[in-house]
């Protein structure tokens, strides 16, 4: 069996979707994809990616980013907690799994996750700019810290797979700055604070996993620290071809 992994798809854009629906039908059948968020904010689109891939894997894991949980096109009583459950349902009817998978001696863990600020301040240029500050609706009273507390509380009860197991995590936000490669122009950093959460990387670290994959940043990376390796493997938007390789990663074989 492989472990293969893709995040921020994007299927809103025709030319990823007719990519996902070019994906071999027999190549995958005995293997497990990870898809680390950010497929669309269309529910029609989204179940219709999960099904895609469960047709041709024969198990697929996700766990949502921020576009996924957007309800901008949605009615104002409408939040992204109402949208979230709405994501849940379809990955459920898909058969596609947001909890732990235990696959012969490997563990894929799926972690919840969003970003606290912990990476830096958000400028007043990121407040203008980032979606997300007007795409998504939370309950009354609840600050970006905060959704993002709710999502890495839900980590705290995640069982350490048995010993033995080669541990593979996963989320859409990274879990450390420093994932982030020297050569990207300062004038681009801004964005940092909305890219993930140190507190993320405290959780996963407690699984001991080999491998953690994450999406969000849209820079395709493979880096080791602390003896866990990090890998992002984003196909990100059609005209981001310098930084995404658009196409699967293996990132475990038996």
């Amino acid at each position: 069996m492989r472990v293969h992994a893709v995040s921020d798809l994007h299927v809103d854009y025709d030319e990823n979707a007719r990519w996902v629906e070019a994906l071999s039908r027999s190549d995958f059948t005995h293997d497990a994809l990870i898809l680390a968020g950010d497929l669309s904010d269309v529910p029609e689109r989204l179940e219709r990616c999960f099904d895609a891939m469960k047709r041709r894997f024969a198990q697929v894991l996700f766990m949502p980013g921020n576009h996924d949980l957007w309800v901008r096109r949605a009615p104002p009583e409408v939040t992204s907690l109402d949208k979230l459950a709405e994501v849940q349902a379809a990955a459920r009817r898909c058969e596609v799994a947001m909890h732990t998978l235990h696959l012969g001696s490997v563990s894929i863990v799926p972690m919840w996750s969003w970003y606290d600020f912990s990476f830096g301040a958000p400028g007043a240029e990121l407040k203008m700019a980032w979606m997300d500050f007007r795409a998504c609706r939370w309950p009354d009273g609840w600050d970006t810290p905060e959704v993002a507390a709710h999502f890495l509380q839900r980590n705290e009860a995640i069982e350490p797979p048995p010993d033995g197991q080669t541990v593979i995590t996963f989320s859409h936000f990274l879990p450390r700055i420093d994932l982030m490669p020297d050569r990207i122009p300062q004038d681009k950093r801004f964005i940092y604070p909305v890219l993930g959460s140190a507190r993320l990387d405290a959780q996963l670290r407690r699984l001991r996993p080999a491998v953690h994959v994450y999406g969000h940043s849209h820079v395709n990376r493979r880096v080791t620290v602390d003896g866990i390796t990090y890998v992002n493997n984003a196909f990100a938007y059609p005209n981001e071809t310098r930084i995404a390789a658009k196409a699967l990663v293996c990132v475990h074989e038996d």
